[in-house]
Order: structure tokens, then sequence, then C-alpha cells
């Protein structure tokens, strides 16, 4: 029985030409209907918050002012992902790139499931072992522990929001505290991490600091309340020039 030319490539083979796999339309395919999920879903949390929005007393310019202000904060962590991803293009290919990387899970956990399942086929990601057979384990692990991210999520979202109202029930001052405490703790445990590694990471980490701080500071002297939304953008950029200026020193 004669297979379509796009089935027929996504049958793994033992050549290293792994771009012939990893670019199958068929994949293709999949990350368009990944992509049009996550589009489907922002728009119904757009609508959702707008319809919450009076029951806690936020203004149509307050909603505004939170949706601008949650762009502004993705340009960091975006700019992060846009990179990791383009240097990942010649070990995954795009489609594999953008399902995993660029829209699930963490681009240190998917190296690190790819490197393991590559090795335990007796091959390293990228040498001349790296078959498209290799490709495809290591693919499969990658997608694996992205579905065990998601089915966490949705069986630990129900359980958390029972927490949270009982912890209402109790202390309704409490919630105001706990979300902004958490953030602060986990925001602060991952630039704590970076510090070690080397002198740049410590010089950018402390301008970047410094530039929120100021921002901040401006913002409520001032009382420009854009400079809250736009600082951390403008802090991300200011601290990656310190750390190419640190380096280049």
């Amino acid at each position: 029985m004669h297979q379509p030319q796009a089935l027929q490539s996504l049958v793994p083979t033992d050549s290293t030409d792994i771009m012939v796999i990893a670019n199958n339309p068929v994949l293709w395919i999949c990350v368009a209907g990944v992509f049009g999920v996550i589009i489907l879903q922002s728009v119904i949390f757009m609508k959702a918050a707008r319809r919450a929005a009076p029951s806690v007393e936020m203004s149509p310019q307050d909603i505004k002012t939170s949706f601008r202000s949650g762009a502004v904060s993705a340009i960091g962590p975006s700019l992060a992902v846009s990179l990791v991803a383009i240097a990942l293009l010649g070990l995954f290919g795009a489609p594999a790139v953008l399902s995993r990387i660029g829209l699930i899970g963490s681009a240190a956990y998917d190296v690190s499931a790819a490197g393991i399942a590559a090795g335990s086929m007796g091959a390293k990601l990228g040498d001349a072992s790296y078959t498209q057979s290799v490709f495809t384990v290591a693919f499969f692990a990658m997608s694996i522990g992205g579905a065990m991210w998601m089915l966490a999520t949705l069986i630990l979202t129900p359980l958390l929001r029972k927490g949270d109202a009982k912890i209402r029930s109790v202390n309704p001052a409490a919630m105001a505290i706990v979300p902004a405490a958490a953030l602060i703790g986990a925001f602060s445990c991952l630039g704590f991490t970076e510090l070690p590694k080397s002198g740049v990471h410590v010089v950018s980490f402390l301008i970047s600091a410094a530039v929120m701080g100021l921002c901040l500071l401006l913002a409520w002297k001032l009382g420009k309340s854009w400079l809250r939304e736009w600082g951390l953008g403008f802090s991300i950029v200011i601290g990656l020039g310190a750390a190419y200026l640190a380096v280049g020193a």
C-alpha cells in the first residue's frame, strides 16, 4: 500500500538528516492546532476577566492597564525563550521547538529530557549518532514531560482553588498577602540562583534590580503609572546591555 510522501518522511530511519522528519508537514499541522488552542484559550480568559471585573470593583480602564502591564511583563521572558528557541532549531527543527519550548514547559527541562533519551540509545544530541530514530525518541520524551505538566495543572488547580476558598473564609486579608509573597519568593529564588555563576550575572542582577526600583520610585514620586508598567521591560533591556558590556570588558 502506497503511503503519502508526508507520512513516509515521518517514519524514522538511521539517517542523520534530522530536518527531513523534524520539518514534516504533519508536524506543522499539529503545531498550528496547538497555536489555535492557545489563541482560543487567551480569548476565553480575556472575556472571563472582563466579565469578572465588576465583581472585584475593576473599571474598564483598570482592565486595560492590567492587560498592558501583562503584555509588557511578557517581553523579557519572551526574549529569553526566543533566543533559546533559535539556538535549538538546528537540533529539533521548528515544529518541535514551537510546540515544546515556545508554548509549554522549559528549555532546560526539554534539553535535559532529550539528552537523557538520546543517551538511552547510545547517542548524543548534535553529533553523528543523532539519527532520525534518536530524534523521534527524544521528541517523544519531551512531549511526555509536557503532557505530565498539563495533567498536573488540570488535577491540582481545583485542589488549590479549594484551598484558596478555605483561606479566604478564615482570613480574607491573607489572600492579599500570600500571592504577592509567593511571587516575590519565586522570582527572588530565580534571581539568586544566577548569582554564583559569574560576576557578569551579579552585575546584571544588581543593575536590573536598581533600574526596576528606580522606575517604581519615580512612578510613585511623579505619579506616572506607566513607569510601573514599563519598569520590567526597562530593567531587562538595561540589564542585558550591562551584561554585554561586562562580558566585553
